[in-house]
C-alpha cells in the first residue's frame, strides 16, 4: 500500500515504539507513587514534558499539559477562557476550523448564548484580516484560529493574530494539530496563550496529545479529580503514550528541516505530475503559503469519493476533501468557504505525505490518478457531453 493520508494519521515511528515498550512491562509504575517504580515513571514523564517543550519553543516545561489530543485540548482551552472571563461573551474563529472547534462553538452559541464571530477566507484560503480586526473587541473572551488547515495545508499568520488579540485583552488559542512537527514553532517569542496538538499527526501513538498553557494564563480545568498535571488535567497519566509523544517530538525537531525540503519536493512533484496529465482540475490553495506535505486537488465533474475508492483498490490511500454525514453527501465546509467551483467542490481529493513517503510512492500515484479520473469522467453525466458546464480553471477557485 502507498499511504498518502498523513494528515489523518501517521504510522508510529519504530524508534518511538522502542521508547514506549518498557513503560508496559518494566517502568510501569504510577508517576504519583513514591517508590522506585513510581520514581522511574516520574523521570520518564519529566523527560517527555521537556521534549515537547523543546519542540514548541515554550519557555517552561510546566507549560505543557498532557491530554488525549487536539479535540480535548481545543475544548479545554475555549471553555476555560469563557469561565476565566465570564463578562466576555464572544469568541472569534475562522470559517475553516476543525470540527473540534466548530462543533463546540455551535453548541455554545445555541445553548449558552455566546456570540461567535466566524471570519471568512478568500479563494486561496487566506484569512480575511480586515474582518478579523473588525471582530476584535473587549467583549471577546478567546480567539481560536488554527495554525494550518487540515484539508488544504494553508497556513495562517497566527503570531500576528495573537498580537492583535492581546491589544483587546482576549486570550488566543491555536489548533496546531497539523502544524506541530512540520513547521518551526517558538512559542516564547509569540503572544499565543494556548496551543493544542495531537501526537498521532507526527508519528506518535493515537490518544495522546498536549495543551500548551502560557504560565500567566488563568486556566479553569474542565475535569475534576486528582492532582495530576498540576491539577489542570486530572487522571492517571497515559505513560506509554506520553513517552511516545516525547520521543516523537524529539525526532520531529531533529529532522524537520531536512524532511520539509524532501517532502515538499515530493508534494510538488505529485501535484505537478497530476495537473500536467489531468485536465479540468486545480490545486486548492496553491497560491497561499501551505504545509510542505499537503495538496488538495479538485477534479471537476466527478465525485471525490469515487476517486478515493478506486485509488484504494489500486493500493493507494488518500482522503476526500468532502465529508459524508448521516446519509447525505455534504461538500467540505473548508472548500465551500473558499468558494471552490460547484462542479469541482465534490471532486476534491487530499494527498498528504509524511517522512515515510518515497519517490516510488509518488510515481505510483501520478500513474494511477489520470486513468481513474478518465474512467469516472467517461461515465459522468457531464464528463463526455458537449453541453457540460464550463471547464474548471484557476479563476474558478
Amino acid at each position: 500500500m502507498v499511504y498518502l493520508d498523513a494528515n489523518a494519521t501517521t504510522a508510529v515511528d519504530p524508534r518511538v515504539v522502542d521508547k514506549m515498550l518498557p513503560l508496559f512491562t518494566e517502568t510501569y509504575g504510577n508517576p504519583s507513587s513514591k517508590h522506585g517504580f513510581g520514581e522511574a515513571a516520574g523521570a520518564a514523564l519529566r523527560r517527555a514534558r521537556e521534549q515537547v517543550r523543546a519542540l514548541l519553543g515554550a519557555e517552561q516545561a510546566a507549560e505543557i499539559v498532557f491530554n488525549s489530543g487536539g479535540t480535548e485540548g481545543a475544548n479545554a482551552a475555549i471553555m476555560s477562557a469563557l469561565e476565566a472571563s465570564p463578562r466576555r461573551r464572544e469568541i472569534i474563529i475562522s470559517a475553516v476550523e476543525h470540527p473540534a472547534v466548530l462543533a463546540l462553538c455551535a453548541w455554545l452559541e445555541k445553548n449558552k448564548g455566546i456570540r461567535i464571530h466566524v471570519i471568512p477566507v478568500d479563494r486561496e484560503g487566506w484569512l480575511d484580516l480586515a474582518a478579523y480586526k473588525a471582530a476584535l473587541s473587549e467583549r471577546v473572551a478567546v480567539v481560536s484560529i488554527m495554525w494550518a488547515n487540515n484539508e488544504t495545508g494553508v497556513i495562517f499568520p497566527v503570531p500576528e493574530l495573537a498580537e492583535q488579540a492581546k491589544e483587546f485583552g482576549a486570550l488566543f488559542h491555536t489548533d496546531a494539530v497539523q502544524a506541530v512537527g512540520k513547521l518551526p514553532i517558538d512559542l516564547k517569542a509569540t503572544e499565543i496563550d494556548m496551543l493544542s496538538l495531537s501526537g498521532h499527526k507526527f508519528h506518535a501513538p493515537k490518544g495522546v496529545g498536549a495543551l500548551y498553557l502560557r504560565s500567566s494564563v488563568r486556566f479553569k480545568p474542565q475535569l475534576k479529580g486528582g492532582h495530576q498535571e498540576r491539577g489542570r488535567r486530572p487522571g492517571t497519566e497515559n505513560m506509554p503514550g506520553i513517552v511516545g509523544l516525547g520521543a516523537a517530538a524529539e525526532l520531529a525537531a531533529a529532522h524537520m528541516d531536512d524532511e520539509n525540503v524532501r517532502v515538499r519536493a515530493l508534494r510538488d512533484r505529485l501535484e505537478q505530475g497530476i495537473l500536467a496529465e489531468v485536465g479540468q482540475c486545480v490545486a486548492v490553495g496553491a497560491g497561499a503559503e501551505r504545509l510542505p506535505n499537503t495538496s488538495t486537488i479538485a477534479f471537476s465533474f466527478i465525485e471525490g469519493e469515487s476517486i478515493v475508492l478506486l485509488l484504494d483498490r489500486a493500493g493507494i490511500a488518500v482522503s476526500m476533501g468532502s465529508a459524508c454525514s448521516v446519509g447525505s453527501f455534504e461538500p467540505s465546509h473548508v472548500l465551500t468557504a473558499m468558494h471552490v467551483a460547484k462542479e469541482a467542490v465534490r471532486g476534491a481529493v487530499r494527498f498528504s505525505l509524511s517522512r515515510d513517503t518515497t519517490e516510488a510512492d509518488i510515481d505510483r500515484a501520478i500513474a494511477a490518478v489520470p486513468p481513474i479520473v478518465a474512467k469516472l469522467r467517461a461515465i459522468s453525466p457531464f464528463g463526455s457531453q458537449e453541453g457540460a458546464p464550463q471547464a474548471l480553471d484557476q479563476a474558478h477557485v
